[in-house]
């Protein structure tokens, strides 16, 4: 297909989502649903437009998924507005580690003891699903900096630290399976000469690798914001470079901790909420941001007004300027990816085993390892249901398979465990945007029910 039929299609696809995308809303159906069905009407089942074969394109995929979760994860720590010691962090936190534990540990009994998996094999399908997904989960995000609802910021705090938090399990996978990277890491080198074991696993992907990952990132971005407020209160012509501020700070903090062994991932994620700190910090940690006034498309000169004010709003005016580019951003990158997704889909992927894989991973690991991962946290029944229900699987986990299967997963196992991640992965995207509409508007129902009542 040439280029030409590429640009119509992609331009028909954006513009037909910018105006149904309001419609959508009053729907049981999410914009994943419909990429993924375009995908799946372009891709060899139906039409034949794309006839992509996601072994064999794997690096191409690894990029673009990666990519799309590094911007996710940077809209995600900007997006959360809590203080570092704040309670409220120990439900993600909580999630984020026991609960992804959990989650792993049940996946690879079921590798082992179901699919007949090597125990490496299951240990790593177990950590390419366990993340929950920072950029098909937008519908169950907090809605804005103000939101304290613990369904939302508990699923928020989770997207944003389980996709670093995972990547020690998939090297462990890979360790088992005599693929672990350590030609890339020079201090797994100088620790074991080489050779994989689990002392120096742990002591490199989550001793080392885990806090330096979340120290880069948030020295980068405290660095770099404070940087930009320095600048733009002597006049500097900052104000309409936003977009190139992102776009170099996640790629800086990224490329700095995956520099010296650390989790790209967490470093992202933290630089944004580094970033969301300062403006905290200049409101002296009000509950409320800094009101900023109405600007008019392209008034620039009411902008650069603000921008070089006096903090708390010009820390402000810098974390919305950045989140409202993120946003747009993350949703281009979110209909590529799922669009490809739908298009490498085949009938040999939907086998039997899908079928009761599916529903045994959303219907009883995740919720099981949900309860017992919040044993005794301020959730209550309603919440720790929904945070159950919503663990959404998609381009995190496209990204570690095919981070695997670069790393030299066999070609056998690497097109088995495709064919159950893609297909997961697609189930996942249906049903949850089927059903995120009604149980979300139940779920604020239920919540305005009971503040009336108090």
């Amino acid at each position: 297909m040439t280029a030409t039929y590429w640009f119509l299609i992609a331009g028909a696809l954006l513009v037909s989502i910018a105006f149904t995308s309001p419609l959508l809303a009053r729907f049981p159906i999410s914009t994943s649903n419909i990429y993924l069905l375009v995908g799946l009407i372009m891709g060899p089942g139906v039409i034949g437009l794309v006839s992509w074969d996601a072994v064999r394109e794997a690096r191409l995929l690894e990029h673009l998924t990666e990519i799309a979760v590094i911007v996710s994860l940077f809209t995600v720590g900007l997006n959360i507005r809590r203080s570092p010691g704040a309670r409220s962090w120990l439900l993600p936190l909580r999630l984020a580690s026991l609960t992804m534990v959990l989650t792993i540990a049940a996946v690879a009994l079921i590798g082992v003891l179901l699919l007949d998996l090597p125990l490496g094999a299951a240990v790593l399908l177990g950590a390419v699903l366990a993340p929950t997904d920072p950029v098909l989960a937008s519908d169950v995000q907090v809605r804005g900096v103000t939101d304290r609802d613990t369904l939302r910021s508990g699923l928020s705090g989770e997207a944003g630290l389980n996709d670093g938090t995972a990547f020690p399990f998939v090297m462990l996978g890979l360790g088992l399976l005599g693929l672990h990277p350590d030609e890339e890491a020079g201090f797994l080198k100088l620790w074991a000469g080489g050779q994989f074991d689990l002392i120096s696993w742990f002591l490199w992907d989550i001793a080392w690798a885990v806090p330096v990952g979340i120290a880069i990132g948030l020295v980068t971005g405290w660095l770099v914001g404070q940087a930009v407020l320095r600048s733009q209160r002597r006049h500097d012509e900052v104000v309409g470079l936003h977009e190139f501020l992102v776009l170099g700070l996640i790629a800086l903090s990224y490329g700095l901790a995956e520099l010296v062994y650390g989790y790209g991932f967490l470093a992202v994620f933290s630089a944004g909420y580094a970033l969301r700190l300062i403006e905290l910090r200049s409101a002296s940690h009000a509950e409320e941001p800094a009101e900023l006034p109405t600007l008019a498309p392209g008034d620039h000169a009411a902008g650069r007004q603000i921008a070089v004010a006096e903090a708390p709003q010009a820390a402000q005016f810098l974390t919305v300027s950045l989140l409202n580019f993120n946003y747009q951003l993350e949703h281009l990158l979110e209909a590529g990816v799922v669009v490809l997704l739908g298009g490498v889909l085949t009938r040999a992927y939907w086998t039997f085993e899908v079928l009761w894989l599916a529903p045994l991973l959303l219907l009883v690991v995740r919720p099981l390892s949900v309860w017992l991962g919040l044993l005794g946290s301020d959730a209550g029944p309603a919440q720790r249901a929904m945070i159950g229900w919503f663990g959404i699987r998609g381009v995190g986990s496209l990204y570690y398979l095919t981070y695997a299967i670069e790393h030299g997963l066999p070609d056998d196992l690497a097109r088995r465990l495709t064919g159950l991640v893609l297909s997961l992965v697609a189930v996942s995207i249906v049903v949850h945007g089927i059903s995120v509409t009604p149980l979300m508007r139940r779920y604020e129902a239920l919540v305005q029910h009971r503040e009336v009542g108090e």
